[in-house]
């Protein structure tokens, strides 16, 4: 196989077209024997086969730089810069990262994970380069659907702008180009690939100019009818506008077309877009025809289902049936209808649902303006991707106390996908801005109450909920406003306290079970709301005497158990408080269990601490009566 002959880029310099097109087709199957087997991003990878190849062939890194948007379809960059052989742990604790990783090789030159951040940090390595007099290529990998991020096209223009040599390559795989325009774009690609091609226009207005009397009248026509040629036929015109030199758009699976275009594009001294055209999921016909659904898979190592609806399954049919009853209700999603379950929104209410694209800061701000209409907006999206609005939370939406709803799934860890998208920094981010209220349930009922109780609050509100199944709690109970910022006792107890947020009640209740048999009597606090936090059962604690232990599936810094310790410190009260969350630092890709216990989120560790605070207690009661006995 010609696949094993590659363990660097340079190896596939030494194949030719044929062998080029062999070696896609290796790298093709090994794709679909590991993807299905460990999971991860199936569809995009397999569009990129030449692409990538092509990338390689002409530019060397780690000398030149190859930045890749997002990271969904940086597997054969992978594969042909030496880590072919770390597939089969792909996405698995301690194993190969689904996304480019600045640690793992010097070919990652950015970790992503995020869309629409390329196009800056190559620009940023451009301006680097030369400032240190430094010489080499820097080449931006974006798809089409990242191309819909505004800052996106804050890079592109700035990079007009500052004209640096600097290539961007546009991964389209979404649109159909006919071929008669297909045809007449590739001619006049060509035809702008020609490197006499500049002279000759340079030398045919020169020419024209010095005409008597109507030359430059003539100049002005010829460049005028030059203009509507081009907004008439190319599709890059927009580009051109920006800065960019505009090439394409050419077949993403022709590799000597895109070894020709990449050959000739390196040697201009100036910005240059280059549009390629792929199919995604190419060469795997269930991913042809459903891309969408085959954009990324579980493989076989997945857990299997509960039988019970996820939590994003129960948010989309209560936010249904809600929105039967009120008008008033729309949903918001930025590019993940099917992942925050809006598609089956949108089926019932086609024209109550809008998808803005990868564009969360539009998202949000357009809810602000929808809520000061009179409608209730819920903006359905990633706990990790909501960091990408916060200064529009805060300013547009909490400012204003406008009632928008964030439903954000994918809160805590979600496991493969790593260190950029695990969602356990909300909680700390939203709990400094005034206004806002943040629940989280501790199962998918207690999910259906919280988001109708958020469509009765006069301003805004998160409610934050797991990448899981749910327990399987009935469903049919009536729905019904929860009390603001009142905690609920699942479990009484005299002993200790376990305030805990979300799934980790369950786990709480798991601990105060083993200190049953420790002999010890843990009370479990169901908390619901981390904004406003129940006071009256924090000064009820206190005047009980019980030590408390939080548990947050979420940043210590800034969340649960901060709160707790900030209440008692403002009243001047000494309490002993001992928060459970996440630790300062990011947290590596896993499966979830794997993950909870690396970081101590388990029932035992819980426990442990829950006994030494009782047991801490005991003694000092003990050491007290015997000082007063004295």
């Amino acid at each position: 196989m010609l696949l094993e002959r590659v363990n660097q880029p340079s190896d596939i310099r030494e194949f030719d077209i044929d062998e080029l097109n062999v070696l896609a087709q290796e790298i093709r199957q090994f794709l679909i024997d590991n993807i299905t087997t460990t999971g991860g991003h199936f569809g995009p990878n397999l569009g990129v086969v030449e692409l990538t190849l092509a990338l390689h062939y002409i530019f060397e890194s780690p000398k030149d730089r190859i930045v890749w948007d997002v990271g969904h379809q940086a597997y054969v960059h992978k594969i042909l810069t030496g880590r072919r052989d770390q597939f089969p742990t792909l996405r698995q604790f301690k194993g190969l990262a689904g996304f480019p990783k600045r640690g793992e090789s010097p070919h990652d030159f950015f970790g992503t994970g995020h869309a629409s951040t390329s196009l800056s940090a190559a620009l940023g390595m451009a301006i680097a380069r030369d400032l240190r007099g430094e010489d080499h290529h820097i080449v931006a990998v974006i798809g089409d659907g990242a191309m819909t991020g505004g800052m996106a096209f804050e890079a592109l223009n700035h990079a007009g702008h500052l004209k640096k040599r600097f290539m961007v390559v546009l991964n389209d795989n979404e649109m159909s180009i006919a071929p008669n325009v297909g045809a007449v774009s590739q001619y006049l690609t060509n035809l702008r690939t020609d490197p006499h091609y500049g002279k000759m226009k340079s030398e045919v207005e020169g020419l024209l100019r010095k005409i008597p009397a109507i030359g430059e009248r003539l100049a002005g026509v010829a460049e005028r009818m030059k203009d509507s040629l081009k907004y008439f036929m190319v599709p890059g015109a927009l580009f051109e506008e920006l800065g960019f030199s505009y090439f394409g758009p050419i077949s993403g699976h022709d590799i000597p077309a895109l070894l020709s275009i990449f050959k000739q594009a390196k040697d201009l001294e100036e910005p240059v877009l280059i549009h390629v055209v792929t199919q995604k999921g190419k060469g795997y016909a269930k991913a042809e025809d459903a891309p969408d659904k085959l954009h990324s898979i579980g493989g076989i190592v997945t857990q299997p289902k509960k039988g019970t609806p996820s939590y994003t399954q129960v948010f989309a049919d209560t936010l249904i049936a809600m929105a039967k009853d009120d008008p008033r209700i729309v949903a918001v999603t930025a590019a993940m209808p099917s992942g925050t379950g809006l598609n089956r929104f949108a089926e019932v209410f086609p024209d109550r649902c809008f998808d803005v694209g990868i564009a969360e800061q539009h998202a949000t701000t357009m809810c602000a303006g929808l809520a000061t209409s009179g409608m209730r907006p819920v903006f359905a999206v990633y706990s990790t991707f909501l960091q990408r609005a916060y200064d529009q939370v805060i300013h547009d939406v909490c400012i204003q106390n406008l009632p928008v709803i964030f439903a954000i799934d994918r809160a805590g860890l979600v496991g493969p996908d790593g260190e950029t998208h695990q969602g356990v920094f909300d909680v700390a981010f939203l709990r400094t801005i005034p206004n806002i209220t943040i629940m989280m349930p501790k199962d998918e009922g207690e999910l259906r109450h919280m988001l109708y109780t958020a469509m009765h609050l006069p301003g805004p509100c998160a409610i934050r909920y797991p990448r899981e199944d749910g327990v399987g709690v009935p469903l049919s109970t009536p729905l019904h406003i929860l009390p603001i910022g009142q905690a609920q006792v699942v479990r009484p107890g005299s002993q200790v306290a376990l305030l805990a947020l979300g799934p980790m009640v369950a786990v709480a209740e798991n601990a105060a079970l083993m200190l049953d048999d420790r002999g010890m009597s843990a009370q479990v606090v169901n908390m619901r709301f981390a904004k406003p936090i129940d006071e009256s059962l924090l000064f009820r604690l206190h005047e009980e005497g019980l030590p408390i232990v939080t548990v947050e599936e979420a940043s210590s810094a800034g969340g649960l158990g901060g709160a707790v310790l900030e209440f008692y410190a403002s009243q001047d009260i000494l309490h002993r408080v001992h928060p459970i969350g996440l630790p300062d630092h990011f947290i590596e890709h896993g499966s979830r269990p794997e993950l909870l216990h690396h970081v101590g989120l388990t029932a035992q560790r819980i426990a442990n601490v829950a006994s030494s605070l009782i047991v801490k207690k005991s003694s000092i009661s003990d050491s007290v009566a015997r000082a007063r006995g004295l």
